[in-house]
């Protein structure tokens, strides 16, 4: 798959836009930046935050039978189900913070039939075992990174500009794990972490699985981003990765979770290095590796909240930071409109 994605470039005048507001240079610290990046991104210096969306990817994983998660496979449907009926944690901050949300069954291990707010873009019943096999075959890969792609060219249609990315997978924190591992060469201890919350012997095992993966796989240091998700990835990273990919390319905003959503822009930013400039990354996950990825994409993050939840929820809750970012380059006074005196 091709996507052109520009590097997001000056634009004339929106520095001194911004320190020409009724506030010391710099004050604003952080949203100074943020409005900075905006303003680039969309080319503008008047940027509009419309129609923000928050995609949810939900996929299952044939190695999570073999013991990588605390949890059974089936909650991954469950959630799934929780999400529709409106009564997971992103769906209260989602509601709280003005974001649209949809589901994306990428992968799960269940038939739902038409459901209100569910997109329906199975590639299969869960990917295989990558601890004998790898988890799909690269026709599947391809066809999620389309399918992701193509969520996203419909929303850009409909005046979407603003995509905060959130997953759900039962076992999607160990492949996310292998992503990382493999992609920044960061050892695959540091790369492991509790996930749904296993305990010590649990975590002890979920290290010796990823590590008899990584073996069986054989990778070189040098693999290709898609060989590696082909390998290890879940459908729901996989559709993410396409998503993120044509998004960057509609020149939207990217508001970036947590770990397993880092290791989709992991496998996009591999494949195009300059989608790094339409990222916002919301916050640093408690889940280990995901401070590795941030080093290897060279990004701060807004908040640490120690949250390690997933299902977009980091994203969703720094959503009001961003929005206040573009609002004073919108609507604050400037020195010069409100009759205040500059610094001399």
């Amino acid at each position: 798959m091709h996507f052109t994605i520009e590097p997001i470039t000056p634009v004339p005048g929106l520095q001194a836009r911004i320190d020409g507001k009724t506030k010391p240079p710099g004050s604003l610290g952080e949203l100074e930046r943020l409005a900075l990046q905006i303003g680039m991104i969309q080319q503008s210096l008047t940027p509009r935050l419309e129609q923000p969306q928050m995609l949810v990817f939900a996929g299952d994983h044939g190695a999570a039978l073999a013991g990588v998660s605390a949890y059974p496979q089936e909650v991954t449907w469950q959630m799934v189900m929780n999400f529709l009926a409106g009564g997971a944690a992103i769906n209260v901050f989602a509601r709280h913070n003005g974001l649209q949300l949809q589901v994306v069954d990428a992968g799960v291990a269940h038939d739902f039939g038409a459901r209100s707010g569910l997109i329906d873009a199975k590639i299969a019943f869960g990917t295989r075992n990558y601890l004998v096999q790898p988890a799909m075959t690269r026709e599947q890969r391809d066809q999620a990174l389309g399918r992701g792609a193509a969520i996203v060219d419909r929303l850009a249609d409909q005046g979407c500009r603003v995509i905060a990315f959130g997953e759900m997978g039962i076992g999607n924190t160990a492949a996310a794990s292998l992503l990382t591992h493999q992609l920044t060469g960061a050892p695959l201890a540091d790369c492991v972490g509790r996930g749904t919350g296993l305990d010590d012997a649990g975590l002890e095992r979920k290290q010796r699985l990823l590590a008899q993966a990584a073996s069986r796989a054989s990778l070189p240091p040098t693999a290709g981003a898609l060989d590696v998700l082909a390998e290890f990835g879940g459908f729901e990273i996989a559709m993410m990765s396409g998503a993120m990919l044509a998004a960057a390319a509609h020149r939207m905003v990217l508001l970036i979770d947590g770990f397993i959503v880092t290791s989709a822009l992991l496998v996009a930013a591999r494949h195009a290095p300059t989608i790094r400039d339409y990222c916002i990354f919301c916050h640093c996950s408690a889940e280990a590796g995901h401070r590795a990825q941030l080093r290897a994409l060279d990004a701060e993050p807004l908040l640490d909240l120690g949250l390690r939840l997933g299902e977009g929820t980091g994203a969703a809750l720094a959503w009001p930071l961003v929005r206040a970012a573009a609002a004073f380059l919108n609507e604050m006074a400037s020195f010069a409109a409100a009759g205040v005196s500059e610094q001399r």
